[in-house]
């Protein structure tokens, strides 16, 4: 099966108000022609929770001039990375909370349809990690909620969580639904000493959307091939699962993006069998 690769939002540009990752507002467009210029075949769009109702994703007219930049490039956005929920979880104490980020989940859900979006990254890690097994169920409950939603459009929610194979895989069988996909992020999994043969044999059939990073273990992000991500090791594995998913290059950056893009892709494509 074809393997899309793509870019995290801004990876390709420079950081935006010097954040890590961000919603580079204001020159988001330029990253197109730059994504098209690597051969890349999509950018997975980042709603941030700062400035969220300005984020072209949630209005029509930013929605048409994503959509102009699609057609004239041809790097399409077919996955969107929600860390409006790390800021604001579905599984927050405050019912206030929950209900308007329920109405944001919704509104991306909808916006997913008007672009042809098929994964909705859901992160549930730093502040809004779900370790602790009340926070899970409460964030099963506000889940459940809006599968049908999501089942209805075809739209995957692709949870990326800190969880242990053995957790995610429970918690995973208890929402039981073919909509709630999971979101494998290569470097977190390094830096918590998770082992990928364990993963992949608990949910690997279940991975929707990836991201390229590495990282050490307990540690920060490094350039690829610098860390403790066994990253050949991983893609050899996920070839035994009938994976058609993206590619997310969310590897180590610099303040520009670019140069040390270039460098990582170059060593990553020694891995990665694309359709021609």
């Amino acid at each position: 099966m074809p393997k899309l690769l793509g870019v995290m939002q801004g990876r390709l540009l420079p950081k935006y108000k010097g954040r890590y990752q961000a919603h580079p507002f204001g020159y988001w467009q330029n990253e197109f022609l730059y994504a098209a210029n690597f051969g890349l075949d999509c950018i997975e769009y980042i709603l941030d929770f700062e400035n969220a109702v300005s984020n072209p994703l949630l209005t029509k007219k930013g929605r048409n001039e994503i959509k102009s930049h699609v057609a004239r490039t041809g790097v399409k956005v077919i996955s969107i990375c929600a860390d409006y929920f790390i800021e604001a979880p579905l599984h927050a104490e405050d019912d206030k909370q929950v209900i308007e980020s329920l109405s944001i989940l919704h509104q991306l859900i909808n916006a997913s349809v008007d672009l042809g979006v098929k994964d909705i990254v859901i992160p549930c890690v730093d502040q809004s990690s779900i370790k602790n097994f009340l926070l899970r169920d409460r964030f099963q409950e506000v889940l459940t909620e809006i599968i049908p939603v999501a089942q209805k459009n075809s739209i995957n929610l692709s949870l990326e969580t800190d969880l242990s194979p053995s957790k995610f895989a429970e918690l995973l069988n208890k929402i039981d639904s073919k909509y709630v996909t999971v979101n494998y992020d290569i470097g977190n999994s390094a830096s918590h000493g998770y082992d990928p043969v364990e993963e992949t044999a608990a949910y690997g059939e279940r991975i929707s959307d990836i991201h390229i990073k590495d990282r050490v273990f307990g540690g920060g992000s490094v350039k690829l091939g610098n860390g403790d991500a066994d990253i050949p090791g991983f893609f050899k594995l996920l070839e035994r699962y009938d994976y058609n998913g993206p590619l997310i290059m969310q590897a180590y950056r610099d303040a520009e993006g670019i140069s040390i893009f270039k460098e990582q892709i170059d060593w990553i494509s020694q891995y990665i069998v694309r359709a021609t």
